[in-house]
């Protein structure tokens, strides 16, 4: 316990240091620090708003504790209803900065880099990825983020086989980040004649937003070639060699752009995605060699793990991670995906404090 109100104290004092820092000339003419700033600010808020409630109640609780000692029956009673309503105050708030006090993936707050590829299933796989990315989209939508289009390739049935574009708002990625893996769909397809019903799958991948000062690529690892874009996108495309494709050497891992209106713009977001997913790589490698899968993980993050399966018949969707059924397919293929999101999230809450109590 000690141990913790001494980290609750230091990061009172941090608060309290980003505060005086931020009125500084030197930090208000900087505006990249000043963002930095800024979002450590915004992580301390809430820890530094709960701990001060807790320090107030448990000021109270002593005072009410002094005033059982006292001979007279009525503060003696007053007193005791005082502590019978502080009490469980106390410890609901004591519980709120265990978990506020759980280690933040840094990269919560970035934007999200996703990718969508129809896997298994034929065109029923490229169809699924399709109403993926609109059910992706109208969450998206719903929380007033914005959505930029990286990379599509459209299938002749329908849907994508790959589609990949960027999620800006306020913490995509600690929202998304689970999404990662096979996602498993179980319906009736438009071209199925016999009504039978298929299993088809569409993988995704989600990445954070990473900034170059936070992670450096290697420009001499990375082969840039550049070619005529292909498909419907507007006027400019097919005229000139506008599209971009980036290849990470030591991975494989290739990026393809060409939605952007010109072809620095595409170099520059194909140079975003690849250092966002070389970076996850690493991290996942580094993972692996610290010991298999951290307790503190919900699932691998890797696209052959089946995540989730949605059942059209049964309007069913379950997510096999942390066992959760909902009957509201057509309400979460429709965005709405807070339940969702919220159990995921308190999930991973629960395992990281059970790897923090354990480890």
């Amino acid at each position: 316990m000690s141990v913790m109100i001494e980290r609750l104290e230091g990061m009172v004092h941090r608060y309290h240091e980003i505060n005086e820092l931020m009125m500084s000339p030197e930090v208000v003419s900087d505006n990249k620090l000043l963002a930095k700033l800024g979002r450590e600010q915004a992580d301390l808020t809430q820890v530094v708003e709960v701990y001060s409630e807790y320090k107030e109640v448990m000021k109270q609780l002593e005072e009410a504790k002094v005033l059982l000692m006292e001979e007279d029956k009525e503060l003696k009673e007053m007193a005791k209803m005082e502590i019978e309503t502080l009490e469980p105050k106390s410890a609901t708030l004591l519980d709120k900065l265990q978990v506020l006090l759980i280690p933040k993936d840094p990269n919560d707050g970035n934007n999200a880099i996703v990718e969508i590829r129809g896997a298994a299933g034929g065109d029923e796989g490229n169809i699924f990825a399709g109403d993926l990315y609109r059910m992706y989209s109208k969450y998206a939508e719903s929380q007033g983020w914005k959505i930029e289009i990286i990379e599509m390739a459209d299938a002749e049935a329908g849907g994508f086989s790959l589609v990949s574009f960027m999620v800006k708002g306020n913490g995509v990625y600690g929202t998304l980040k689970f999404e990662s893996g096979s996602h498993r769909v179980q319906r009736v397809p438009k071209t199925e004649s016999q009504g039978r019903i298929h299993t088809s799958t569409a993988t995704v991948l989600v990445t954070p937003e990473i900034e170059p000062e936070e992670f450096d690529i290697d420009m001499n690892d990375l082969e840039i070639d550049t070619m005529r874009a292909s498909g419907a996108g507007g006027q400019h495309v097919n005229k000139t060699d506008s599209a971009v494709r980036v290849t990470h050497i030591p991975t494989g891992i290739t990026v393809k752009c060409q939605d952007g209106r010109s072809q620095h713009e595409n170099r520059a977001t194909a140079l975003m995605t690849i250092r966002s997913r070389v970076y996850e790589e690493q991290q996942r490698k580094l993972e692996a060699e610290q010991g298999a899968e951290r307790k503190s993980k919900i699932g691998t993050g890797d696209r052959a793990e089946k995540i989730r399966t949605y059942n059209y018949p049964q309007n069913r969707v379950t997510d096999h991670r942390i066992s959760l059924t909902l009957q509201q397919l057509d309400r979460i293929m429709e965005g709405k995906l807070k339940d969702v999101f919220d159990a995921l999230q308190h999930a991973d809450q629960q395992a990281k404090l059970a790897g923090s109590e354990n480890g």
